[in-house]
């Protein structure tokens, strides 16, 4: 072999050695960024795992609450009528006047445990009286709130306070007749 094919060849030699550096060097980063990526992955479901180990007692105590306090599965219809019994039968007993009542489309979603019956309510009269009747409606025990109150001075008389109220009762719905 001539000098100059000797020249020519470690030429190539060292021209296919850097190009396959190269090649190995950008190979070795993606897999370096691909490990990094991991690791952060499974650092962020660690710390979520942790996160949720934490307060898995306190969800545990909710459920088992929710489970000794569940209602009885019920109609609709039945558990509005009841709502508006109850919340008027508050209203008088708290010396309210009930100006206007009026039922608000129930929240009846598909897939969900409870639905909500609603009611609307506008009431007159004292303060105390007022305080009572949404103490009285509030019943977490119950599944039971209200959950728009607005209030108002009464434009007749300065002692009372005119209230809208939209009081919502949480049930299981009845399963559907065969």
């Amino acid at each position: 072999m001539s000098p100059r094919e000797k020249n020519l060849l470690i030429f190539f030699g060292t021209a296919a050695f850097l190009v396959l550096n190269f090649l190995a060097v950008g190979f070795f980063k993606n897999k370096k960024l691909a490990v990094e990526r991991g690791l952060a992955d499974a650092r962020q479901k660690l710390e979520f795992a942790q996160k949720v180990s934490e307060s898995r007692d306190q969800v545990t105590d909710e459920m088992d609450w929710l489970v000794e306090h569940e209602p009885e599965p019920a109609a609709n219809q039945d558990v509005q009528t009841k709502l508006q019994q109850l919340c008027e039968r508050q209203a008088k007993t708290a010396g309210l006047t009930i100006k206007t009542q009026k039922p608000m489309p129930s929240e009846t979603s598909e897939g969900l445990h409870f639905h909500r019956a609603k009611f609307q309510f506008s009431v007159t009269g004292t303060e105390e009286a007022l305080y009572t009747w949404l103490d009285s409606l509030n019943d977490p025990t119950q599944f039971r709130i209200a959950t728009q109150i607005k209030l108002a001075p009464d434009k007749e008389d300065d002692t009372k306070i005119d209230c809208t109220a939209v009081v919502e009762q949480w049930f299981v719905p009845a399963p559907p007749s065969a």
